[in-house]
Order: C-alpha cells, then sequence, then structure tokens
C-alpha cells in the first residue's frame, strides 16, 4: 500500500465516520426509506456530471446489470439497514459495528472467490472482530430494554458490503471507480423510490435534518464511495473494506465533539484492538521487522 493509497484510506474513515452522525440527525426526521433515497439521489447528481465529462456513460450501458447489484449490495440495503438501525442506536456504536465487514469480506471472499488468506492476515481480522464484540456487547440483548435486532442490522448491513467489495473484484474489474461510484448510487436511487413516496414525512423537516442529508449525498456518498472503489481497483478489496476497522476510531471521536455521546474505557479499549487488527490485516506490523534483508519480503 503506498503513501497516497493510506491517505485515501483514513481520509475515507474520517468522512465515513461522520456519516453516522449525520444519519442519527436526520432519520428521525424523515425515515429510513426517504433519508436513503434523498441521501443517494444527491450523490447521483453529484457524481453523474463528472461522468459525462469524462465520457463514461457508456459503462452504465455495457455493465447494467453488476452496477445494478452494486447499487442493491453496497448502497440502497446497507444504507436502509443502518438508517432503520439508528433509530435506537447512538451513531458511535453503530460505527463501530461496521468494523465487521472486512470479517464479511473475508469469509465470502474465501467461499466464493476462494481466496488464500495470510496467517497474519487471519489474525487481523479475528482481532479487529474481538475488538467490535468487546464495544457492542452489552447492547445484544433482545428484551424490551436491549437493542438486539438493530445490532443484527447493522451487521446484516456489513455483511452485504463484504458481499459488494467481492462482487466488484470479480465482475467490474477495469471499470473506472467514478462509473462505478456514480451508476451504483443512480440505480440504489431508482431502487429505493418506491419505498421513499410510501415512507415520505407528513411534515417536512426542518434545517438541520436537511443540512445532514446534503452533507451525507455529497461528502459522505459521492466523493467517499468515489475513494472507497479507487482504494478497491488499487489495493483490492479486502485491504480496501478494512477501512472500517478505523471507522469506529472517528465515529466515537465526531460522536463526543458534535453530538451528545461519550467515550467509555471499553470503548477506548475496543478501538485500540481494532487498530491492531488493522495493523495485523494491513500488514503494517511486518514492516516495521529490520534484520539482515529480512525487510525484502515484507511489502
Amino acid at each position: 500500500m503506498t503513501r497516497r493509497d493510506g491517505f485515501d484510506l483514513f481520509l475515507l474513515a474520517a468522512i465515513w465516520g461522520a456519516s453516522f452522525l449525520f444519519m442519527r440527525v436526520a432519520a428521525p426526521a424523515f425515515g429510513p426509506g426517504p433519508l436513503i433515497e434523498l441521501r443517494v439521489g444527491v450523490a447521483a447528481l453529484v457524481l453523474l456530471p463528472f461522468l459525462v465529462r469524462h465520457r463514461q456513460l457508456s459503462y452504465l450501458r455495457s455493465h447494467l446489470g453488476p452496477l445494478a447489484f452494486i447499487g442493491l449490495s453496497n448502497s440502497a440495503l446497507p444504507f436502509v439497514l443502518y438508517a432503520w438501525a439508528l433509530l435506537a442506536l447512538p451513531a458511535g456504536f453503530a460505527a463501530v459495528a461496521n468494523a465487521s465487514a472486512p470479517l464479511w469480506a473475508a469469509l465470502v471472499a474465501w467461499l466464493w472467490l476462494h481466496d488464500r488468506l495470510e496467517r497474519r492476515a487471519v489474525v487481523g481480522l479475528a482481532l479487529g472482530f474481538a475488538g467490535v464484540l468487546v464495544l457492542s456487547w452489552r447492547r445484544l440483548g433482545f428484551d424490551d430494554s436491549g437493542s438486539g435486532w438493530a445490532v443484527l442490522a447493522c451487521l446484516a448491513a456489513t455483511l452485504s458490503y463484504g458481499i459488494a467489495a467481492n462482487y466488484t473484484k470479480r465482475h467490474l474489474t477495469g471499470v473506472p471507480p467514478l462509473a462505478v461510484a456514480g451508476a451504483s448510487q443512480l440505480f440504489a436511487a431508482l431502487m429505493l423510490l418506491p419505498l421513499a413516496l410510501i415512507q415520505w414525512p407528513a411534515h417536512m423537516p426542518g434545517a438541520g435534518p436537511w443540512l445532514a442529508v446534503i452533507v451525507l449525498g455529497v461528502a459522505c456518498t459521492g466523493l467517499a464511495y468515489f475513494l472507497y472503489f479507487r482504494l478497491i481497483e488499487r489495493v483490492g478489496p479486502a485491504r480496501a473494506i478494512s477501512v472500517t476497522f478505523l471507522v469506529p476510531l472517528f465515529g466515537m471521536l465526531w460522536g463526543v465533539l458534535f453530538g451528545d455521546e461519550s467515550v467509555t474505557a471499553n470503548m477506548l479499549a475496543g478501538c485500540a484492538i481494532i487498530l491492531a487488527g488493522t495493523a495485523l490485516t494491513h500488514g503494517l506490523v511486518g514492516r516495521v521487522r529490520h534484520a539482515g534483508g529480512e525487510t525484502r519480503g515484507a511489502r
């Protein structure tokens, strides 16, 4: 992974970490369906002019099926699941649950694409998921005081992300990241339109929720997915999706700075474990070893 890829990874994590807070603000006012319809619709409006400028609209016809599936599995379905879950969960927790996506991606790649993971990467993925458990264990109850179903919705969303990452590798290799990002948001908007019309709020939301929607569409979706698909193209899906190991750190930070959330000892411990898993997954630990010629193979 190059320095540029590392910068994109951290920038993407910061943007996606903020997205949970914005969804937490806007979901009660709009409802899950309308909120996500607006989010992906705004993102499509932002990205499609760039597709026209770079003459990439032809990919919508030549890769119609795969792009539509990515619109469903990487945007429409997981976004709605998260928007629904955030009606009951804090933004920081949703960001933490998002860190299970690399585990699902690895399992899907092993079962479907028959990819082989290095032992270090397997340990890193397991360690990262252990960090998620440390942070979320107390919220798994399914009684009246628990949020178990909302937690499962978050995990189902991350499974969908894992499927989408591997599907992109298998069916959209060679398609420019801008085309994948723009087309997938367009197809997601078309898929969610009926649900949005059914659930559209009776009363117009205020300025705060509308501002959150605009930021979600422009920055947290349009810009973020361009960065994400570029990472998949440059470093592969297993490493690209491990950006979600870093999302909890930023999600909790934005929650403390701009929301009413607090950071507990369990949250800090969980984040430390997740970051350690990220280092193993990316091979960062191996690079610091230096004993004679051993560093030559630590790439």
